[in-house]
């Protein structure tokens, strides 16, 4: 008979423990990639969840009569005079008009006009002179406006707030939400799209449900000009010379290790850096976004040399040997036949260090980038660059740390939008590097 306890198809004690081994090692690696999923997918759940109300807003119609005994007593259209009437002028014709949709709907009401009108957020009387103000010859007419109702009345309509949770709310009461649900019914009040979260301008404590990410992402684009203006071409150069030009000696070999190192430090010490020399030394402006791009250019460009340096590295050296060989000098060897076969994952790189430098917060906030009310997006590049002015994730930190709920539903909201730049440009990373992709 033939021994099986030596046959090559019968494993040993030592052969199964193993193959147990493995099999036990594939598990825990499939057990992590499902956590790592769970947790991704309960990330984007809880952004998308907490977030996506920031993009529609309560909005209340109303007609209201601009009545000239009120706006231009004199009845000669001056404008001078007109702008003699501030925003409490304006708030009796906002009374008024929300008195006559309530009349006119059959709505029953114990409140007060001073008591309904509270369901406006506090920015329409500023929104009503706003018209005036640029069409004085409106005046003496009924026009249909649409105002912003109040953080509390959005949040009622979406859930946030509850009849409940306002027992101790001094902005709002049963007897007001029981007339925002008859206006409701009525077609006087409405959810819709809000644009304004993509135009409009950080606002004040008292009216979140104005505020909106249009300038802080006019600051964080004008920040990316000057970041993709300074480190591609710095880093690229650098690299370049690091890897194809530069003598190997101890000189470059400190130069390699402390590139290597400021990839590692903290953003925050980039912000200490900017506010000592930029703005304390160079007297450059406090907030500006040019200021912002200079301490995020110091930031990528270590990560920029590193992926340049790997990029130029992976280029086969008989691409270089066959160049040099046909009578092509160093440089055109280089700038040639290297960089075109490397530009591939140069790009990816810089287009990955700009995203990173999109995200950063902590060496904005020590420039003075922080969220702040502003009314006008800048007018050309020059002003972008120098105005002061927010940045996407400096704008989500100082939402997410005011008191109102408003504001964190729209720190969520800003969330998303700053993810979807980072996917889009890391996504764009990746085609950019298949699509141009050279294999030998």
């Amino acid at each position: 008979m033939t021994d099986t306890s030596t046959s090559i198809l019968s494993p040993d004690a030592r052969t199964k423990k193993r193959n147990a081994a493995e099999g036990r090692f594939k598990l825990y690696g499939m057990a992590a990639i499902g956590v790592g999923l769970a947790m991704l997918i309960l990330l984007v759940v809880t952004i998308v969840g907490n977030g996506m109300g920031a993009f529609q807003q309560t909005f209340v119609t109303l007609n209201v009569e601009l009545l000239e005994s009120k706006l231009d007593k004199k009845g000669e259209r001056n404008i001078d005079d007109i702008k003699k009437v501030s925003t409490f002028g304006y708030s009796p014709l906002l009374k008024n008009a929300l008195g006559a949709a309530v009349e006119e709907n059959g709505i029953e009401t114990t409140l007060k006009t001073k008591d309904q009108v509270k369901l406006l957020s506090k920015s329409a009387a500023a929104d009503l002179r706003n018209y005036v103000l640029a069409d004085p010859d409106q005046i003496g007419k009924t026009i249909e406006f649409t105002f912003l109702a109040n953080s509390r009345v959005d949040g009622y309509l979406k859930g946030r707030v509850t009849r409940e949770s306002i027992a101790n709310d001094k902005n709002i009461n049963a007897a007001q939400l029981d007339l925002v649900d008859a206006l409701k019914d009525a077609g006087v009040i409405k959810k819709r799209f809000n644009a304004d979260f993509f135009l409009g301008a950080d606002a004040s404590d008292q009216r979140p449900e104005a505020a909106g990410m249009g300038v802080a992402m006019a600051g964080s684009f004008f920040m990316m000009l000057v970041v993709l203006a300074l480190s591609l071409p710095i880093g690229v150069a650098a690299s370049i010379y690091l890897e194809e030009f530069a003598p190997k000696n101890w000189l470059t070999d400190i130069i390699e290790v402390n590139i290597s190192n400021l990839a590692a430090v903290p953003s925050i010490v980039f912000g200490i850096l900017g506010l000592a020399v930029f703005i304390n030394y160079m007297h450059l402006p406090q907030s500006a976004p040019l200021v912002g791009g200079l301490v995020l250019t110091l930031m990528t460009l270590p990560t920029i040399i590193i992926s340049t340096r790997a990029s130029l590295k992976s280029v086969p050296p008989s691409i270089r040997d066959a160049a040099l060989g046909i009578g092509a000098s160093k440089m055109q060897a280089v700038f040639h036949h290297v960089l075109p076969l490397a530009a591939p994952g140069i790009l990816t790189g810089t287009i990955i260090g700009l995203a990173q430098a999109l995200g950063e917060t902590a060496p904005l906030l020590l420039i003075g980038m922080i969220g702040f009310i502003a009314s006008n997006a800048p007018g050309s590049i020059a002003e972008g660059l120098m105005s002061p002015n927010s940045a996407m994730p400096a704008q989500i930190y100082e939402w997410a740390k005011r008191a109102d709920p408003a504001f964190y539903e729209r720190a969520w909201g800003g969330i998303i939008i700053l993810l979807v730049f980072l996917i889009t440009m890391n996504t764009i990373a990746v085609i950019l590097r298949r699509r141009f992709e050279r294999r030998w």
